[in-house]
């Protein structure tokens, strides 16, 4: 007998949507547990892999439809990350280039040096407040200038 494309054998027996379903579902648990630091650079890989960008989908979902505009302002000041970013170098660039290597684990000396001879560039995405801050003291403590978003 010819297995067509109306033929429950073509697909699976009739059972391919609930294999579709069990396996979004299990993608789903996947991602529940990644941190979020790597669901962040997990959307970095996804945007550079299909030439998106994931921002303008959020900022659509910073409110719900029909909410007035003064609802999305209490949203904001619930941030529970920011990013460290370094906006002038300094004087003193070999005590700036010590504090970015400390404040990133793994930072070799060449993109250290690169980071701060670049600035304003990032030094460290996704941290908490509390993180932050002492990245900021101690960086700015070297000589230069830093700003927290």
């Amino acid at each position: 007998m010819a297995t067509g494309f109306n033929s429950s054998k073509a697909f699976g027996g009739g059972n391919w949507r609930k294999t579709k379903m069990a396996d979004t579902d299990k993608l789903v648990e996947q991602l529940s547990n990644l941190s979020v630091l790597d669901i962040a650079g997990l959307v970095k890989q996804l945007e550079e892999k299909w030439g998106v960008s994931a921002a303008a989908p959020v900022a659509v979902a910073a409110g719900p439809a029909g909410a007035p505009a003064g609802a999305a302002a209490p949203a904001a000041e619930e941030k529970t990350t920011f990013d460290v970013i370094l906006t002038e170098m300094g004087a003193n660039k070999i005590a700036v280039i010590k504090e970015v290597r400390s404040a990133v684990p793994g930072l070799g000396l060449a993109e250290a040096k690169s980071l701060v001879e670049g600035a304003p560039k990032t030094i460290k995405e996704g941290v908490t407040k509390q993180e932050a801050d002492e990245i900021k003291k101690k960086v700015e403590a070297a000589g230069a200038k830093v700003e927290i978003k």
